[in-house]
C-alpha cells in the first residue's frame, strides 16, 4: 500500500452553462513534502464549505486501481487528481478499506470517516453532466479522511494500517447501504451507533431507520 499521488488546488470560477461556479476540484499533482494540517493540505482549498472539508471531510483520498477502468470506459487516459481527490492510494479500495481505519502516511495520522457523494462539480470536470450519478453507481466513490496528527507526506510514502475495527463496515458497504439498500434495519443500526462514520452519515442512517421503524409500527 502507497501513496502514488499528491493533489492539490485553490478554488478557481469556471464557466459551465452559462453560469460562473467557483470550485476547487481541479486538483493537480505536486512534488516534494507536503504539510497536511486539521482540515487541509498545504496549497489547496475547497470552494463551498457548507458541503465539503470540515474536519470529517479534510482530505479525499481515491485508489489508484480505478483509474484503468475510468481510462478504458471513457476511451482516455486521465491523470492523477482527475477526480478531485487529495491523495491517490495504492492498494486501499473501497470494498477493502473500513470506516475508521487508522492509516499513517508519512508523519501524519489518518482515519477514514465517510464515503465521497460527488456533486455536480465532478460534471464540471468530467464535462458530463450524469457522470456523479455514474459515479456513485460504479462503487468506486474513494473516501474522506479526518487528521488525527498533523505531519508531512509525499508521493511514494507506504501507507501503513495503524489500526482497524474488525466489527465495523467497509466504505463500499456504507455507500451501498445509503444509496442502493437502504432498508437493511441490522445494517442501518450497525451504521447508525457506528462512532468513526462523520456525524452527517450517521445522522442520515438514523433518520432512515426512524422512517422504517414509524412505517412498521403503523
Amino acid at each position: 500500500m502507497k501513496l502514488v499521488s499528491v493533489n492539490v488546488s485553490r478554488p478557481r470560477t469556471v464557466e459551465w452553462q452559462g453560469q460562473e461556479v467557483l470550485t476547487g476540484i481541479f486538483k493537480e499533482p505536486v512534488k516534494g513534502r507536503i504539510r497536511v494540517t486539521r482540515l487541509n493540505l498545504d496549497g489547496d482549498g475547497q470552494a463551498d464549505l457548507r458541503v465539503h472539508g470540515g474536519e470529517d471531510k479534510a482530505v479525499y483520498a481515491y485508489p489508484a486501481e480505478h483509474y484503468a477502468a475510468w481510462s478504458a470506459e471513457l476511451g482516455r487516459p486521465l491523470p492523477y487528481g482527475q477526480f478531485g481527490e487529495n491523495l491517490t492510494l495504492e492498494g486501499l479500495q473501497e470494498d477493502r478499506v473500513f470506516v475508521g481505519d487508522v492509516l499513517r502516511i508519512g508523519s501524519v495520522l489518518f482515519q477514514v470517516s465517510q464515503p465521497r457523494t460527488p456533486c455536480f462539480k465532478l460534471g464540471i470536470r468530467m464535462q458530463d453532466d450524469a457522470f456523479p450519478r455514474r459515479f456513485l453507481e460504479s462503487g468506486r466513490s474513494g473516501y474522506y479522511l479526518r487528521v488525527l496528527e498533523e505531519g508531512k507526506l509525499e508521493a511514494g510514502d507506504p501507507v501503513h494500517l495503524e489500526s482497524r475495527n474488525a466489527q465495523g463496515m467497509t466504505v463500499l458497504e456504507i455507500c451501498q447501504l445509503r444509496y442502493f439498500d437502504p432498508t437493511d434495519v441490522g445494517a442501518l443500526r450497525r451504521a447508525a451507533e457506528l462512532a468513526p462514520l462523520s456525524i452527517g452519515w450517521r445522522q442520515q442512517f438514523r433518520q432512515q431507520l426512524y422512517r422504517i421503524e414509524s412505517e412498521g409500527a403503523h
